[in-house]
């Protein structure tokens, strides 16, 4: 079963000038053999974000025409802004709107929906879309629409601009990726206004990103984050963030965007694992942008020397947003505009430098959460999500039920990398049922083709395990697909297990549904407004990899010992002294510190190959 929308890496499209002039070319193509006589260019099966479409298309055209200079396209530039301009501006308030801060204004706004009343909670990001298209046209027209047309649509962009930040609540679905979409068309609309005019709306901009964006920033990871719909991040959104961030940048040369944006995508290479997947956000679980992300991805992807690019898009959209029968559709357009203007190279080599949430070499990578617990482990082609027990999510030694992974004081961390191996160490203290602190040492080891987990606590009561994931998904190159198996070995016995209730807060890998539809079937809300982040944290039980403590550990531990990825026979041996343990595989020696660490507190940890 294909998972939605995880297909190819975003830095595969072509992106020479070549190739994107056959994008355009076909746009053309399309556009002018769809154009309606009233000047339309919408998909005739488009219900929604269709405010902006058609003049989305036009900007298209316009730029095609720019670079091209196919001789039918002015005319249909002209016909079809007249368009926009004729039937898609709406000046009367779309009833039962909840956002507006001044009644009946008579600025101009663009609907989710054309009917009134319909839909009318979509009309924010509709309008900042609609500026967006505007000011595109604006760029890419010169040479096409003459003086008095031009002031019309730079009225109607000004108007649009009044509408979002005077007439209405700003950021109303407390979006980063449709704010900061804003502030771009503003910073960009103060280009075709005269001064003072254009001063004050810059001002007005930036005033507006500082105090409602970047003030209400996130905490994620050692990041601060724009917030998507009320969470950190989002696969979908938050790359279209920092193509946002990334243009803005373009246009301003505002620092500020430049160190929002960097800190954005330290951050999306850390949490993506190398093969590019990716899952979590409070709006689309597993569904990718596609084009929307490019120009984000790789402008600061090249500032920051990270392989962005690797982030697998929804290739459906490589180019540009398309309705089902593959046609274009006009949304998000001004995307593809910015990303064929913008000349910055992908950045295709990995980050050298060790990232704390991070474990990456080869083909394997672990992304860690917040609380420095595995939140997805990638080896041999296979990704393991976090395992579920209990109610209680994460990777690590269980006991009588209960998960030892939420640290209860400072978790630390040692990066340690040599010629054939990379490690990280995190020492956590955590409390179970029985009140009594204990210290996690969790070691994990790669050479780039498998993975070596070790998993050091003091004696537990009873028989425990580890948990050690929840096979998920696999890379078949061109897709990622479900799947509930994994290469995975262990020291001691290895079981896989599934629960045995099939209730909706229970989640068994055999099944075909995804990750995504579980997590949206216990979130609160209807799908697309619910949190399924929220309702992934509702999950009782999952399939989960199960691993018995390994033979031959001193006396005072339990040690857990398992194998990500391909190998021979898997031996351990433990060696403790003064605090200190050795492990031994056949791979490589490992020396971890006691758990209090060297005399500044730091964890102590010696690797050597064998």
């Amino acid at each position: 079963m294909l998972l939605p929308h995880q297909r190819g890496p975003l830095h595969d499209l072509p992106d020479d000038p070549a190739a994107y002039d056959a994008v355009l070319t076909a746009v053309a193509e399309e556009a002018l053999a769809r154009l309606t006589p009233e000047g339309n260019l919408e998909h005739p099966a488009a219900l929604d974000d269709i405010g902006d479409t058609s003049l989305g298309i036009t900007a298209l055209l316009a730029l095609a025409w720019q670079r091209t200079q196919g001789s039918r396209l002015p005319e249909a530039v002209l016909r079809s802004l007249r368009f926009h301009l004729r039937e898609r501006v709406f000046t009367e308030d779309n009833p039962g709107y909840p956002n507006l801060r001044r009644r009946n204004s008579g600025e101009p706004y663009a609907r989710y929906v054309l009917e009134a009343g319909a839909h009318p909670i979509g009309d924010w990001p509709s309008t900042v879309w609609a500026l967006l298209q505007a000011v595109n046209v604006l760029d890419t027209a010169e040479g096409i629409v003459d003086d008095e047309l031009r002031h019309e649509l730079v009225v109607l962009a000004h108007g649009y601009w009044r509408w979002l930040t005077e007439v209405t609540f700003f950021n109303p679905q407390e979006a980063g990726n449709q704010a900061i979409g804003c502030i771009v068309g503003g910073l960009m609309l103060v280009r075709h206004l005269p001064s003072p005019v254009a001063e004050s709306v810059r001002a007005r901009a930036m005033s507006l990103y500082v105090d409602e964006i970047r003030a209400r920033r996130v905490g994620d990871r050692g990041a601060l984050l724009p917030p998507e719909h009320g969470g950190a991040y989002d696969n979908n959104y938050g790359p279209i963030s920092l193509s946002f961030l990334a243009q803005a940048h373009r246009i301003s040369g505002e620092e500020i965007f430049a160190e929002d944006g960097d800190a954005l995508a330290r951050y999306i290479d850390a949490r993506l694992t190398v093969g590019g997947y990716d899952n979590g956000g409070p709006r689309y679980s597993e569904q990718h942008s596609g084009f929307e992300s490019v120009l984000g991805l790789r402008y600061f992807g090249h500032r920051v020397g990270a392989d962005l690019g690797r982030y697998r898009g929804d290739t459906r959209w490589g180019r540009h947003a398309v309705q089902r029968d593959g046609g274009i559709d006009g949304h998000f357009a001004f995307m593809l505009v910015w990303q064929i203007q913008d000349t910055t190279p992908w950045h295709r080599a990995p980050s050298k430098d060790p990232v704390r949430h991070q474990l990456r070499a080869g083909t394997v990578s672990v992304a860690f959460d917040d609380r420095m617990t595995p939140s997805l482990i990638e080896a041999a082609g296979t990704y393991h999500l976090a395992a579920v027990v209990n109610r209680q999510h994460g990777f690590g030694p269980v006991t009588d039920g209960f998960l030892l992974c939420r640290p209860m004081g400072e978790v630390r961390v040692r990066d340690l990398r040599t010629d054939a191996l990379t490690a990280k160490l995190v020492t956590k203290p955590v409390v179970g049922r029985d009140h009594v602190l204990r210290h996690v040492r969790s070691l994990y080891v790669t050479d780039g083709t498998s993975l070596w987990v070790t998993v050091a606590v003091e004696r537990l009561d009873g028989t425990p395990y580890l948990l050690a994931g929840l096979p998920y998904a696999m890379d078949d190159g061109d897709r990622v697909r479900r799947t509930a198996q994994s290469d995975v070995t262990s020291a001691g016995a290895l079981r896989l297990t599934h629960p045995r209730d099939k209730g909706v807060d229970h989640f068994d890998a055999r099944s075909e549904t995804t990750q995504e539809l579980a997590a949206f079937a216990l979130a609160a809300d209807p799908r697309g407004y619910g949190n399924p982040d929220d309702g992934w944290r509702h999950l009782v039980a999952s399939t989960a990899l199960e691993a018995a403590p390994a033979p031959g550990a001193p006396e005072d531990l339990h040690v857990f010992a398992v194998r990500y990825g391909p190998g021979g026979s898997f031996t351990p041996a433990f060696e403790r002294s003064s605090g200190e343990l050795t492990i031994r595989t056949e791979t490589f020696t490992a020396r971890i510190g006691d758990p209090a660490g060297d005399p500044r507190g730091e964890p102590e940890l010696e690797l050597h190959p064998r």
